[in-house]
């Protein structure tokens, strides 16, 4: 019985493990956790924020997804896009869906990223 995401997977093309860093860390605000040490020498690099964990591994013919993407909740959604737009992040906002208010970002890759926030009703 499936009871939770563990992580998701993306993937990026190989030497961009700083551009990557940078981004999920520095940016997103995520923390960078070891990866076992037998799949360390594959490349890419793995992120942690609360339970969500996000695993970049590296892809010789790398092409980001356009249209695939990880849904991250988060509080406070207006904050967060000011934090990664003052950090140099494009934030596009859609209002399309019903009950959250949400955006979607790109990766330093290409890899499409969605944040969103359930709205309480008043």
């Amino acid at each position: 019985m499936i009871t939770a995401v563990d992580h998701v997977q993306l993937a990026a093309p190989p030497g961009s493990e700083e551009r990557l860093r940078a981004y999920y860390v520095d940016v997103l605000g995520m923390t960078e956790i070891p990866k076992p040490s037998v799949l360390a020498a594959r490349g890419g690099c793995w992120f942690q924020a609360g339970g969500v964990q996000l695993h970049l591994g590296i892809e010789t013919d790398f092409r980001p997804a356009k249209k695939a993407h990880p849904g991250l909740r988060v509080t406070d959604i207006g904050a967060f896009a000011v934090r990664l737009e003052t950090r140099g992040a494009t934030v596009i906002w859609d209002d399309d869906l019903p009950g959250h208010r949400r955006f979607h970002a790109e990766d330093p890759v290409g890899n499409r990223l969605e944040f969103l926030e359930p709205v309480t009703a008043p």
